[in-house]
């Protein structure tokens, strides 16, 4: 089983049907969808209120869910799945989960309610839970390399800086892609990594 985390980045790109498209004709993957721009308006008011940092958390977690929503909405065959078990009736169906984070991410205490627990780390843990061979993270932004270094994608503000120690506990390879590179996404399902790179 794959786990994708489509970047919220993707909200409002020419590219995200063509993504939605070719995940939706995979049943045996689970989708995890960023906040985007509703997790910009969370910032904004948790920045000008200044109110708890939890609440802020958990308002991030229904952004990554509204996000969710519209994928949903977007492209017949992906559904809404809450919970491993639900994740595992949807693919039973043939059908494409997307994840909504916020029943399982508020009941795991071990999961810090800052904001550098991004969906970026919430997959990875996720893929953990889920039992994954691999995580690939959907980007806006153009890859160069063969590799990227988990500190310096850190660094650079590509992943949230608490990444680096879910993907390292759970050791389930990582990927990057593009925003643009969906047509390749059917080869590199397949093994054929050339229009991917792989985090270390």
């Amino acid at each position: 089983m794959w786990v994708v985390k489509l970047g919220g980045s993707l909200a409002y790109s020419e590219d995200l049907q063509g993504w939605l498209r070719v995940l939706a004709s995979d049943s045996s993957l689970v989708i995890v969808p960023g906040g985007g721009p509703f997790a910009d308006q969370v910032r904004h008011a948790h920045n000008q209120w200044e109110f708890d940092e939890s609440i802020a958390h958990r308002m991030a977690l229904l952004a990554m869910e509204q996000f969710g929503t519209m994928l949903c909405a977007l492209q017949p065959g992906l559904t809404a799945a809450a919970s491993v078990e639900e994740i595992d009736d949807v693919q039973q169906r043939g059908e494409t989960p997307v994840w909504m984070p916020s029943l399982m991410v508020m009941a795991e205490p071990d999961i810090a309610h800052s904001w550098e627990v991004t969906s970026d780390s919430l997959s990875a843990w996720l893929s953990g839970r889920v039992g994954a061979d691999t995580l690939l993270l959907v980007k806006s932004i153009p890859l160069t390399g063969i590799s990227q270094d988990v500190d310096k994608l850190a660094e650079g503000g590509v992943i949230d800086s608490e990444f680096s120690r879910y993907f390292q506990s759970n050791g389930i390879p990582a990927w990057l892609m593009s925003a643009s590179d969906h047509a390749h996404f059917g080869a590199v399902r397949k093994g054929e990594m050339d229009t991917a790179s792989m985090i270390t």
